[in-house]
């Protein structure tokens, strides 16, 4: 099982759940952070971190967000590792709990 990123980071990109992750398995886009399925412990540490609440275990994933599993499979293979904690974008606040985001992931690197 894995933990999933969804689509309440998109645009926040908090990325304190980087620190906690005890192997490394963030990987960072322009405007959202992709778990590796393969590489997550599904150890939780993750999830109380996100002040964005955008991360979800695999068998919590909410019916809307299931496609999120697949993006960060495909993300975290294309995307470069990250690992240490970084700043928010600064409109981070305004697109935490906007609906319908997905339109604004940006799929290329970093």
């Amino acid at each position: 099982m894995t933990f999933v990123v969804t689509e309440n980071c998109i645009k926040c990109k908090y990325t304190d759940c980087v620190e906690v992750c005890p192997v490394d398995c963030f990987y960072e886009g322009p405007n959202f952070l992709a778990i590796d399925p393969d590489e997550c412990i599904d150890c939780a540490l993750c999830e109380p971190e996100c002040p964005a609440e955008a991360i979800y275990s695999e068998d919590e994933l909410p019916d809307d967000q299931e496609e999120f599993l697949e993006i960060n499979a495909d993300m975290a293979a294309k995307w470069p590792n990250i690992t240490e904690k970084k700043d928010p974008p600064e409109d981070a606040e305004q697109w935490d709990g906007v609906k319908g985001k997905k339109q604004y992931l940006e799929r290329d690197g970093a």
